[in-house]
């Protein structure tokens, strides 16, 4: 047996004005919005509107500003960079002992031969 619910019982219908603020961004705009606040805010147009706080918001989300920002908490990032140096390092110092086991093998080529 399946039973279809209607529309009606699914969306909310209590849908009001309501002013958005991202106070870091000193950024708010006005949308409909089922959301609870219990302050209000006098919005551009003279009318008193629910205000609900936001933190991030267009204006200071980093994908949409542009700017990169790593937030690290635990200290990751330091870690991989850490980690990239120390191989970075490896990588040269195994170059380097490469480089003179050929020449080494250079010489004594050369003195085989001139014997």
């Amino acid at each position: 047996m399946r039973v279809i619910m209607s529309n009606e019982a699914k969306q909310p219908k209590d849908y009001r004005f309501v002013v958005f603020s991202d106070e870091a961004a000193k950024f708010s705009f006005l949308t409909r919005s089922t959301a609870k606040s219990d302050e209000t805010i006098k919005w551009t147009d003279g009318k008193e509107y629910p205000l609900v706080k936001i933190q991030i918001s267009s204006k200071s989300h980093p994908f949409f500003t542009g700017e990169e920002k790593i937030i690290d908490t635990e200290g990751r990032v330091d870690r991989f960079k850490a980690r990239a140096e120390k191989a970075e390092k490896l990588r040269k110092s195994l170059g380097n002992k490469v480089n003179k086991a050929k020449k080494e093998a250079e010489k004594k080529a050369k003195k085989a031969e001139s014997k």
